[in-house]
């Protein structure tokens, strides 16, 4: 990957570096105003293990990790600091887990048993499999716990303080609440922004204005819910009373010596950065509109805290074609490991990388992933040609590979995605099938692990994501009714082909035997140019091909079909 310098000159609009040089000078006028030489560049990201970590969560990851890369590459200290907000509350059950789980609704996401029984509780379970993926696309952080960091009295000093300062806060946010929330614009994004935590500002208290909004919510130490009211408060001794809606416990905690509760979102968010010393942290759309998340925050670490808001970029929505309600708190959703099935690493990077995180864009697993494949081996060969470095060039770069993995897994032999997705969808066979077959169709290569990590993928998507009526079903015997029924040039377009085909097949002389043979028919030789007559022949007979070879109106190229089935094979379909 290119250093920075390079990256800035070559490429002045590049998201990443911007970013980068953002959150260098942030470090850099922060260590002036403190005197702190040693400290070191934090880049954060944060999500809430609520469901299933789907694709625009991961714009959240890749973002901060494209930017510590860059900052990485120039030879300076960073981290990529990941916050796990598992201290938040279950909000619903998805669809799909017993409504029993109803009972947890308010519980921190830590304390929520796995209704699938396979890891300690209902965060973990969500987790694990992001960890995964993330480990699978080069992504290395520091991650947090914040169920950890709030129950072991980390922030008790930062809660107290905004114990303290709570009429402050509270005009600072005032100001905000009656500002324009995001507006959605499909009904995914709408789906997602109500599940966002920004909306997690909920009254604490109740009476008073000294309560009203008050800005520590304790979990009830009875249920374990946060469905909590404020009832009375000491500044002196810090003791915080407090009953709870659904069980009726009425408790006193004390905010100096126990830890059963947490800052409210708008509050604790600013809160973090100044405590991690975060430089750079993203944030979507429901964090970036007016009266939202970073906008009272920039606030509130400068009046609280004595601290400065990170420099901060806005991130749009990701969507699925084909799939609805990409919401995090349903089942179903398509997730990283979802898309690492059928997108090889680099390629998936490359989706976030290539594209400012203020473009919106759509995740497709149909057909649109074999055009992806192309255009991403496009890519690669002009990458390989260093007169052609752009901005193109510059986001495969830093989607191919990581400072700490290197470059990332890609096949030793280049194979065409849809030369692989097809022969696996004609051969429905295993992959060393597959693997001689597109030898055959003008791929060699030693062993089946030089196609590799492509190869999985391809056959992946073609049994898994392909609908069964777009499949390929080579038929079992010959039509013999079609075949008695054949017309004069069908009979002899069959015969001509049938005469000429060698016993092997390979890609080059099947092509042009098989767009040969209309051509033959009307005189013609094999390599004379076709005629118009000759070109509606082609059609025609193009279309009788696959008929009696897969019983429909088209199908994969018919050379690669040819080589895919062998001889054998296609002379027992195409004669009764």
């Amino acid at each position: 990957m290119a250093r920075g310098g390079q990256a800035s000159q070559q490429n002045p609009t590049d998201w990443v570096t911007r970013a980068a040089d953002d959150a260098i000078r942030h470090a850099e006028q922060t260590r002036a105003h403190r005197g702190d030489t040693d400290r070191l560049i934090t880049c954060a990201s944060g999500a809430s293990p609520s469901g299933p970590i789907h694709l625009g969560n991961l714009r959240e990851f890749l973002t901060v990790h494209f930017v510590a890369e860059e900052i990485r590459s120039r030879g300076i200290p960073v981290r990529h600091l990941h916050s796990w907000d598992d201290y938040d509350r279950f909000r619903k059950v998805p669809a799909g887990v017993d409504e029993a789980w109803n009972e947890h609704i308010g519980r921190p996401l830590s304390a929520v048993p796995d209704p699938w029984e396979c890891h300690t509780s209902w965060a973990e379970h969500f987790k694990a499999p992001l960890r995964a993926a993330l480990a699978e696309l080069g992504v290395e952080m520091e991650e947090v716990s914040q169920t950890e960091q709030y129950r072991a009295g980390t922030y008790r000093d930062q809660i107290l303080t905004a114990v303290q300062r709570r009429g402050d806060i509270e005009t600072v946010m005032s100001r905000y609440r009656t500002k324009a929330a995001p507006v959605a614009e499909s009904e995914e994004e709408a789906e997602s922004l109500a599940d966002s935590v920004a909306i997690d500002d909920e009254p604490a208290g109740t009476g008073d204005d000294d309560l009203a909004r008050f800005p520590y919510k304790p979990y009830c130490r009875d249920c374990g819910r946060d469905t909590t009211t404020v009832t009375s408060y000491d500044d002196a001794t810090t003791d915080l009373a407090y009953t709870c809606r659904v069980c009726a416990f009425e408790g006193v905690t004390n905010l100096t010596t126990q830890h059963e509760g947490k800052l409210v979102w708008k509050v604790d968010w600013p809160m973090r950065w100044e405590f991690e010393g975060v430089d750079f942290e993203p944030g979507g759309v429901d964090h970036a509109s007016p009266g939202s998340s970073y906008t009272v925050g920039k606030e509130l670490v400068k009046d609280v805290y004595g601290g400065r808001a990170p420099s901060f970029v806005g991130y749009s929505f990701v969507g699925v074609a084909g799939m609805a309600k990409m919401s995090s708190s349903k089942g179903g959703v398509p997730t990283a490991a979802d898309a690492l099935k059928v997108l090889e690493a680099p390629i998936l990077r490359w989706l976030y990388a290539r594209r400012q995180p203020k473009q919106a864009f759509t995740v497709d697993f149909g057909p649109e992933v074999v055009r992806l494949y192309d255009e991403w081996d496009a890519l690669g060969k002009k990458a390989a040609n260093p007169a052609k470095r752009d901005a193109q060039v510059l986001a495969f770069e830093r989607a191919s590979a990581t400072a700490a993995a290197g470059t990332l897994p890609t096949p030793a032999v280049v194979v065409p995605f849809r030369v692989l997705s097809s022969v696996a969808d004609v051969t429905a066979g295993s992959a060393e099938l597959i693997s001689t077959t597109v030898t055959n169709v003008g791929h060699p290569h030693e062993t089946v692990a030089e196609l590799e990590p492509r190869l999985t993928k391809a056959m992946t998507w073609t049994s898994e994501f392909v609908p069964a009526e777009d499949r390929t079903t080579v038929r079992a015997t010959a039509d013999t009714e079609r075949l008695a029924g054949l017309n004069e040039d069908e009979q002899l377009w069959l015969a001509q082909l049938l005469d000429r085909m060698p016993d092997e097949l390979h890609l080059d002389e099947i092509t042009t035997l098989v767009y040969g043979v209309p051509k033959l028919a009307r005189g013609l030789g094999l390599d004379d140019a076709p005629t118009d007559q000759v070109k509606a022949d082609q059609k025609a007979f193009f279309n009788l091909l696959y008929n009696l070879l897969v019983d429909a109106d088209r199908g994969p190229r018919l050379p690669t079909l040819f080589v895919a089935l062998g001889a054998e094979k296609v002379r027992s379909l195409l004669q009764a």
